[in-house]
């Protein structure tokens, strides 16, 4: 999924000082981006003996999704808070941007999957049929609970991205506290609210069902699950992590203490498997460990070094062509035979797993980029 890739170089840890120019990046993040769409691609398409004692980490692969949220609000925060306060920001032109940045690609994963509308015709009534086929373009679907996966099922969370984007502009204008405590506060507060809906839906039983998992359906999880206002909060913790990092003062040994540990505690979660609470865990009761990670990713040390290489930076720069490709690109691979035609399918999944990365990367260069510039020349500017 997008997270407006506009991240960045280390940050020094001073005090943020409005610059004359934008900020540097923190590839780190970007890095951390490919290992993060990567489970959620293992996530969709898992079986246990592929990955033996590791399988759990994977079948958690879903928390992935609100790690992006989350750091969504930090990075088009980070990009632009400075830029609002100099009066240098300017809300037709930041959609403009988000527009260009996601189309291009997202109307690609729609063409490759074509051949799912045959069987959302079959299995939608007529009028979510056609609902569907015209909200999905726009990328409204998943304002629907029961169509929020209509035709490419991750596109759901564009929905929530669109959303966040429109909203962007009047939250940075909003009396967002100074002090570090009252910050602090404030990711308590959007964390507890991002919970809220999946608790209520829990202690209510709302759908009536015995158990909640990711294979579980229902009108009222799906609502929880899927909808943007459910995922608001996480861009809000976002945003304000990302005002609480500026006015942090922490060292670099600091940061890197606080990415180890972070990450260490977040794979050691996701090895708990079943036994974490699905619902409250894919609607953010991890939010407090990415944020810990994004800071400490934040500083210059080995570990932001390593995650900032170059190879990693450019697959985390095609995640979002991952994410958006992936499901149908997978049917496809195993439905056309192509893997048998090539005498590789032995190798499966892994070869399978290889080929989609490698769309991924192609559809980055060959697709999201030249999309991205010719809709800069056909849009209006600002």
């Amino acid at each position: 999924m997008d997270t407006a890739t506009d991240v960045v170089q280390p940050l020094q840890s001073a005090p943020r000082t409005p610059p004359a120019s934008r900020r540097p990046m923190i590839p780190a993040l970007t890095g951390l981006r490919a290992f993060a769409a990567a489970n959620i691609v293992f996530f969709h398409f898992l079986n246990p003996a592929w990955f033996g004692p590791l399988a759990p980490m994977m079948n958690n692969g879903y928390v992935g999704v609100n790690f992006f949220f989350i750091l969504s609000g930090f990075i088009l925060t980070y990009n632009y808070v400075d830029r609002q306060a100099q009066g240098r920001f300017h809300a037709r032109e930041f959609w403009r941007i988000r527009l260009t940045r996601l189309y291009p690609v997202y109307l690609l994963g729609l063409l490759i999957s074509l051949p799912i509308l045959k069987l959302e015709w079959h299995y939608q009534t007529l009028p979510h049929f056609w609902e569907g086929l015209i909200a999905t373009p726009l990328m409204l679907q998943g304002w629907s609970p029961l169509l929020a996966t209509f035709w490419n099922t991750p596109a759901w969370t564009l929905s929530c991205e669109v959303t966040f984007y429109l909203l962007f502009p009047w939250l940075l204008t909003l009396a967002w506290p100074q002090a570090r405590r009252k910050l602090l506060l404030l990711l308590f507060i959007f964390w507890m609210a991002a919970l809220l809906l999946p608790t209520i839906y829990m202690v209510f039983h709302l759908d009536g069902l015995d158990t909640i998992n990711r294979y579980s359906g229902g009108y009222w999880l799906r609502a929880v699950k899927l909808t943007p206002l459910a995922h608001l909060p996480a861009f809000l913790f976002g945003i304000t992590l990302s005002l609480f990092n500026d006015r942090l003062r922490l060292t670099d040994k600091t940061r890197l203490i606080f990415a180890v540990v972070s990450l260490a505690s977040i794979l050691s979660v996701l090895q708990l498997g079943d036994r974490v609470p699905y619902l409250l865990t894919h609607n953010g009761l991890l939010a407090p460990l990415f944020a810990v990670a994004i800071l400490g990713l934040a500083g210059t040390h080995f570990l932001s070094r390593a995650l900032g290489l170059r190879p990693l930076v450019f697959i985390g720069e095609a995640s979002y062509c991952l994410y958006i490709l992936h499901f149908n690109l997978w049917r496809w691979i195993h439905d056309s035979g192509i893997l048998t035609t090539l005498h590789i399918a032995r190798f499966d999944p892994w070869v399978s797993y290889l080929m989609l990365e490698l769309a991924a990367l192609a559809a980055y260069r060959w697709v999201e980029r030249p999309g991205r510039n010719w809709m800069h020349r056909i849009l209006p500017g600002a």
